[in-house]
């Protein structure tokens, strides 16, 4: 019996669907998670290309737009556990070039950029508010690490009972164990998955 075969038989991997109003949320796309000395590699730089797809599609549709950047206080009075686990993560101060998003998908003016010291985009931020006013009922989640930030934010999205979106071509990992592992289990339990393409497609039905 196959892993898939073993999920099938106890009723995971069922669809959340799609809903009525979609926002894009894009974790932590930022210059230090797309390079391979700092915190990047893997297939982060193909994510972002795709994303880049995504997001333009996502802007055309009207479709509500948020980023999310991880951000430390320069004397290192907010960090924690966290950056225990990874100490190099403490560089992403608010003006480091590290922690600002990659130039290929720069916010444009009245997109939401959030900033957060936890992997999950929902710990400790206004995000669910930001939602809220907008009466969205499907998170659509892009960006790195699949196994990190995008996992922890997939997770708690679905637990806030949103329906939850992975893009499969637009979130990336340093390492393509994490990132296929993770991609099959969010699936099974927590989020759909949809390329980008298709969830373009549906940008224009909503």
């Amino acid at each position: 019996m196959s892993e898939s075969d073993i999920y099938r038989k106890q009723g995971f991997g069922n669809s959340s669907g799609f809903g009525v109003q979609p926002a894009l949320l894009v974790v932590d796309f930022v210059n230090g998670f797309n390079d391979p000395d700092l915190f990047g590699g893997g297939n982060i730089a193909q994510a972002i290309a795709h994303t880049a797809v995504l997001l333009a599609a996502a802007r055309e549709a009207g479709v509500p737009v948020c980023f999310t950047r991880v951000v430390y206080a320069a004397d290192g009075s907010d960090a924690g556990i966290f950056c225990l686990k990874a100490p190099g993560l403490k560089i992403l101060t608010e003006d480091h070039v590290s922690s600002a998003v990659v130039d290929e998908l720069a916010p444009a003016p009245g997109e939401y950029v959030l900033r957060k010291t936890q992997p999950s985009a929902f710990f400790g931020t206004d995000l669910i508010g930001w939602l809220v006013q907008r009466r969205v009922d499907t998170l659509i989640v892009t960006g790195a690490t699949t196994s990190g930030c995008v996992r922890a934010t997939v997770v708690d999205a679905m637990s806030h009972n949103f329906r939850t979106i992975v893009a499969t071509d637009c979130v990336g990992d340093r390492a393509l164990g994490p990132h296929d592992a993770n991609l099959f289990d969010m699936g099974q339990k927590y989020a759909d998955l949809m390329s980008g393409t298709e969830i373009a497609a549906r940008f224009t039905k909503t």
